[in-house]
């Protein structure tokens, strides 16, 4: 077995070769991003972290374009909703599920999110564990008719089991088009580092890369855009010396 640094080397230089061969038409999709950040739909606090979450970069990273078929899962208040709509009204289509009908209702009928559209997920669906702060979700299908291009969740992983994990990669993976890309954000938490309550929002990001390959995808690339060198990895992601300075991995991942 290759050692953390012997990999972390691999990984880069994969990472590198990706990144040359990466596309070179994001601008016009970045113009309308920067639009959207700027949009009066924004709330203050929202427009607050954008220097944190860094979207421009990070749907760059992703791999966005305006002309796309985008899945975004667990979307909760909308932040990333708020950016992607108005980006896809034009061109593309952007369906959101899971946790989804609070910002749907929220959205429906405003300008920028004409091609939005909830995919229903029936919240009977969820099941908290006994003991855990995590919920599952059983095998389930979006019933997509119209195979998406892109898939984005982001720290979101954390709320499930690993089961509940494992099925809603499955479900990414049958919803995506051959070719089609998936990407993941989430805290971070040390290698093997075993659960609990001061790390139970954080997840070991080589676990991960392993439970999304498990059901057919394959590792493109990987970002530093949301590494924090002083997040010590060790507390609570709500805790006033980390929130909005946790270390973040960023990972993309392809349907062959």
């Amino acid at each position: 077995m290759k050692s953390i640094p012997v990999l972390l080397l691999a990984l880069s230089a994969f990472a590198a070769a990706a990144a040359l061969a990466a596309p070179s038409d994001f601008e016009p999709t970045a113009a309308k991003i920067r639009i959207a950040m700027q949009d009066a739909r924004r709330s203050d606090a929202e427009k607050a972290r954008d220097d944190n979450r860094k979207p421009l970069e990070t749907l760059e990273f992703m791999r966005l374009r305006d002309g796309m078929t985008v899945l975004e899962l667990v979307p909760g208040g909308g932040w990333y909703t708020k950016l992607l709509g108005p980006v896809l009204e034009e061109r593309g289509k952007l369906y959101i599920s899971i946790s989804a009908e609070r910002i749907g209702d929220a959205i429906k009928g405003k300008p920028g999110f004409a091609s939005t559209e909830v995919i229903p997920f029936d919240s009977e669906n969820f099941t908290r564990m006994p003991g855990s702060r995590r919920t599952t979700v059983p095998e389930f299908s979006f019933g997509l008719k119209r195979k998406v291009d892109l898939a984005l969740t982001f720290r979101n992983m954390h709320n499930f089991t690993e089961e509940g994990r494992y099925n809603m990669n499955r479900a990414v993976f049958e919803a995506l088009k051959s070719g089609g890309l998936y990407g993941v954000v989430d805290h971070t938490r040390r290698h093997m580092q075993e659960d609990g309550y001061e790390v139970w929002r954080r997840m070991d990001p080589v676990e991960i890369i392993k439970e999304v390959q498990s059901v057919g995808f394959e590792l493109v690339d990987f970002s530093d855009l949301h590494y924090r060198p002083d997040d010590e990895l060790r507390y609570e992601v709500g805790r006033k010396t980390v929130t909005g300075n946790t270390d973040r991995f960023t990972l993309l991942f392809r349907k062959p």
